[in-house]
């Protein structure tokens, strides 16, 4: 009898009951917020989805040494989250979203480049606050990095400076791409008048093929010469859109934005979001993550606006951009651009800027690339 007792005792040790803790209950419930948000909303379900549920996963309470939790040497979680501790995943999203965008509002509008690089200001004026905040360097650029709102280009840079940080960093991050309609109209709409809000552009040029080609290898060249750190992720992102402009290795850009890019998707969502446990992740350092992190996608949207009424006033009628499509410049592709589109046609309903805005959003795409590369420079 007593040998039962006592085996009884030992296997409710083991269970969840015995090591929970308010903090796990407080993380779950959040894993299961981002879970009813991303169905009820569909605010980026693709991410956040597997985010939520990782989160659940990652904060089952667990009795110590039993080889399960992600951080624990060996286990089958901690070998999935090498991808992203040690930056193999975000390259390989970076190849999908190359094989998926289409640079042709840039190439056919190179001025619109400028946007995507002004919308940067956000990250490096994110930088300066958090050190002015008392974080170390190194922190700072990786917190800063949540101003491109691009999840991958976070998780590569963090993994590299501030990997305590990173889980943190990477929901931050991936939390402000899935509420960029919220977060952008806003700003949009306080920093613009309803005469700028009616400007109508040009249609963009129609771009030949040969054009679509040439452009990933000069893209790559240009910008890994200038910030070779950033090779990885702007190798692949280029490397992708070529497999798909050639128009001869269809088969390699179709796995490229389909099934692997699906495959890294689901594994970097869920790794993140069990990487959130509760006595990692709910410190005062992740609420100023997240509190700097909103700032820094503010500046970015903000100054993707304000550059553009900066630049009209230098321009003719005719030739004007409607600062609408500045909040674009940020690389949260295609959702920015879509909120171009929406806004617009709140004052215009025939008035489309979603061709134009595409050009500062893929801007945005390398832009969030490059200012990774910058940070990793100086702070590596």
């Amino acid at each position: 009898m007593n040998t039962i007792i006592e085996s009884l005792q030992q296997f409710l040790q083991y269970t969840g009951f015995a090591n929970m803790t308010w903090q796990h209950i407080v993380m779950i419930l959040i894993g299961i917020g981002f879970i009813t948000v991303a169905i009820k909303k569909e605010w980026e379900p693709l991410l956040l989805v597997p985010i939520g549920f990782g989160m659940i996963i990652g904060n089952i309470p667990l009795f110590p040494g039993l080889s399960v939790g992600i951080y624990e040497e060996g286990s089958v979680m901690n070998i999935m989250y090498q991808g992203v501790q040690k930056g193999w995943y975000p390259p390989l999203i970076f190849l999908g979203i190359g094989a998926m965008t289409d640079f042709s509002a840039l190439i056919s509008q190179p001025r619109l480049m400028l946007i995507g690089a002004a919308a940067q200001t956000g990250i490096f004026g994110a930088y300066m606050i958090a050190l002015a905040m008392g974080f170390a360097p190194n922190e700072a650029g990786a917190i800063g990095i949540i101003g491109g709102a691009d999840g991958p280009t976070a998780i590569f840079l963090s993994s590299k400076l501030a990997p305590d940080l990173m889980g943190a960093i990477a929901v931050s991050a991936y939390s402000y791409m899935a509420l960029v309609p919220v977060i952008q109209r806003p700003i949009m709409l306080a920093l613009t008048t309803k005469k700028e809000r009616l400007i109508r552009m040009a249609p963009p040029r129609q771009v030949k093929q040969k054009e679509k080609i040439i452009f990933p290898i000069v893209g790559l060249i240009l910008t890994a010469f200038i910030v070779p750190s950033g090779l990885p992720l702007l190798g692949m992102l280029f490397f992708g859109n070529l497999l798909k402009e050639s128009g001869v290795t269809r088969r390699l850009a179709e796995t490229a934005r389909g099934p692997l890019i699906d495959v890294v998707t689901i594994l970097i969502g869920v790794t993140v979001g069990c990487s959130t446990q509760a006595d990692k992740f709910l410190t005062s350092a992740s609420i100023k993550i997240f509190a700097l992190g909103l700032l820094s996608f503010v500046i970015a949207t903000a100054c993707g606006v304000l550059f553009v009424k900066f630049i009209n006033l230098f321009l003719k009628d005719g030739k004007k951009i409607n600062p609408l499509i500045g909040n674009a410049g940020v690389s949260a592709v295609p959702d920015s651009a879509r909120v171009s589109e929406i806004v617009g046609r709140e004052f215009d309903k025939d008035n489309h800027l979603l061709m134009h805005a595409m050009g500062p959003n893929v801007a945005g795409v390398i832009g969030s690339a490059v200012a990774a590369g910058i940070l990793l420079s100086f702070l590596g």
